[in-house]
């Protein structure tokens, strides 16, 4: 019916979202129907990401065997039917429609389908075949419509179609007919939720502003449970009060993702890697027991499969039988792992990795990861290393893989253990067997800034009554957004420090000078900040990674990496640092900040100077200030570059 690109399909148009058509709207569906999809296919591809694969266990459950990409396979050419019984299952959904020609308001049913171009999906619609219209003489032609626009959503995930007869007779029946006929006035279409719903049976009407907002809420129904994307209600249904929701509206789905950048794997991450694809190449439980951790019967298995896994040797496959009999962790363990799941874990292998020196002139460690790293020619620019920039590598090619472990209405979760009965379960008995992700292939540039410098900066940044002023500021923001969460947890450790704020700001001047040289769209261009200090088995860390990716196999273009050149990047630097000095918003810009019952979470900064799109930010432009970057007037000795 339509296509996305997989990130789209990530990020914005996942399970459970809506997803806007030309002519009407659909849900795409829980991965129960993804299963059936693949069933049209003798070998169903997986992405290879072990790390992700673990973070995503803890949240799911052992049970997950693999990743795996979205139902998609090439085509020869624009007419080809290759991969045309491939795709995201989807339903139409909201499935009440208004007719534009007369008004009428009524289920899928009182409508006809039409599509008779098999070349073009977006001209397919659904009609009111002799619509009346408003003068009451039927049309020669059927009459398009569109998909009634309100909706009623809960704080556990559930959605349901607005409740139109309901409403419209006060929670009762019409009195004069059992399918009463029902209208929206077209006078009254685009005024938002101030849309009219009239009955045309009895001549009752009510206003669908009465339903929004607090005051509203006690007049609409309790939620019944529903999962549309998933087919089915909660058993017991649900007790949680309900609110007014526009379709399309921003709140509607909030996706709980993970992602990391493939790194080379250490020995114990190969054993597990490779239990996973035995486990996958297995196929049922039951041949799982019966093979158990005997070599030789599993050789056997997978020369008789034709598995390329045949080939690795008895001492590999020993190990990962190893792993694959190892005991499962109980409930209460997984339970506690997800408890105390932090995000940072997932950052840490990837830093420790991009402090090694390659060797040579490039280094490419390992085929599976497919990170080559290259360092700058004549090192890191002496005027970079006056800066205290004590690291610079070029990462000429890389891996980013992408999960999705569900998703949230209404409110969204700063981390997907936070509530997690909240999170919206993919599949009908939320265990999955499989997640779904996506694999984007590109390049970058890492800056890594001197670990006793910063280390400096930040004490003394964090005696300051700036910092003291943010500090307030974002426990405001996390009991007012994070209301639950908070009561079971310290705003203070889900407060990023100050080296964040100084990497996140500088990466995002960085972005914008880049753009301009790079050859690649601000937008185009995203970050990853590994900032957080010593901790129990973790060093302090003060590095950026600045990458553009693309999910097509030809990954991109190398602008990004050639600006990691020893001259070029001290002069994308000095740029970058001179521009963050002047706003054209100063002097309100420059001296921002929040102040009680002020909540928001940036200093000096705005979509002028320093803010970034949202695909480029992986913190909705919260953490920013230039104050903390370069000397602004009436903030002098705060700028960590001076």
């Amino acid at each position: 019916m339509g296509s996305a690109r997989p990130s789209s399909l990530l990020y914005t148009y996942g399970p459970g979202s809506t997803m806007d058509l030309p002519s009407f709207t659909v849900m795409p569906a829980g991965l129960d129907d993804w299963d059936r999809i693949w069933e049209r296919r003798a070998g169903i591809p997986s992405l290879h990401a072990p790390r992700l694969l673990d973070a995503v266990r803890t949240h799911l459950g052992p049970q997950v065997a693999e990743l795996r990409p979205f139902p998609w396979a090439p085509k020869a050419n624009a007419r080809s039917k290759e991969g045309d019984d491939l795709g995201v299952p989807s339903r139409v959904f909201p499935q009440w429609l208004r007719c534009t020609g007369c008004d009428m308001l009524g289920p899928l049913t009182k409508f006809a389908y039409a599509n008779t171009n098999p070349f073009r999906p977006d001209q397919a619609r659904f009609e009111h075949e002799k619509c009346p219209g408003h003068s009451g003489r039927p049309s020669r032609k059927p009459v398009p419509a569109v998909p009634a626009r309100y909706l009623i959503a809960c704080t556990e995930g559930h959605l349901d179609e607005f409740p139109y007869s309901w409403w419209v007779h006060q929670g009762g029946a019409c009195a004069a007919a059992e399918s009463p006929a029902l209208a929206m006035p077209e006078r009254s279409v685009g005024k938002g939720a101030s849309a009219t719903i009239l009955c045309k049976s009895c001549g009752m009407s009510r206003p669908m502003n009465e339903a929004q907002g607090e005051i509203g809420r006690p007049k609409l129904p309790r939620c019944r449970g529903r999962h549309p994307h998933l087919g089915l209600f909660v058993k017991g249904g649900c007790t949680i009060d309900t609110q007014l929701m526009i379709l399309g509206a921003s709140n509607l789905w909030f996706p709980a993702t993970l992602s990391i950048v493939v790194m080379p794997e250490a020995a114990e991450e190969t054993a597990k890697s490779l239990a996973d694809e035995l486990r996958v190449a297995a196929k049922t439980e039951k041949r799982l027991e019966r093979l158990g951790d005997d070599v030789d019967k599993w050789r056997e298995f997978l020369e008789d499969d034709g598995s390329p896994l045949a080939d690795r040797t008895d001492a590999a496959l020993a190990a990962a039988l190893a792993e694959l009999v190892a005991p499962a962790p109980s409930e209460e363990e997984i339970a506690e792992l997800r408890r105390t799941f932090d995000p940072v874990s997932l950052l840490v292998p990837e830093w420790h990795f991009l402090q090694r020196d390659p060797i040579g002139k490039q280094h490419q460690a390992d085929k599976k990861s497919g990170l080559v790293l290259s360092p700058p020619d004549g090192g890191v620019h002496p005027e970079l290393t006056a800066r205290n920039v004590s690291r610079v590598l070029a990462v000429d090619k890389l891996r980013k893989v992408n999960a999705v472990l569900g998703f949230t209405r209404i409110d969204e979760m700063e981390r997907a253990n936070d509530i997690a009965r909240r999170l919206v379960p993919l599949n009908r008995d939320g265990r999955p067997r499989w997640a779904v992700a996506s694999e984007d292939k590109g390049e970058g540039i890492y800056i890594q800034l001197d670990e006793a410098a910063v280390s400096a900066w930040e004490s003394a940044i964090e005696k300051t009554d700036l910092w003291d002023a943010h500090r307030a500021a974002h426990e405001r923001n996390f009991r007012a957004r994070f209301s639950e969460t908070a009561k079971d947890v310290d705003p203070d450790t889900r407060f990023r420090p100050a080296r964040y704020w100084l990497l996140h700001t500088l990466a995002h001047v960085l972005i914008r000078e880049m753009a301009m040289y790079s050859g690649y769209s601000a937008a185009s261009l995203s970050e990853r900040i590994y900032a957080w200090k010593a901790d129990d088995g973790r060093p302090a860390s003060a590095g950026l990674l600045i990458v553009t990716t693309a999910s097509d196999s030809d990954g991109t273009l190398g602008g990004l990496v050639q600006l990691s050149e020893q001259g070029r990047l001290n002069d994308v630097v000095t740029r970058a640092l001179t521009r963050a000095k002047r706003c054209s918003s100063d002097p309100i810009c420059a001296h921002r900040t929040p102040k009680d019952p002020e909540d928001f979470l940036h200093g000096a900064a705005c979509h002028t100077c320093a803010m970034a799109s949202e695909t480029s930010c992986e913190r909705a432009n919260r953490f920013l200030d230039r104050r903390f970057l370069i000397d602004l007037p009436g903030a002098v000795d705060l700028g960590f570059f001076r």
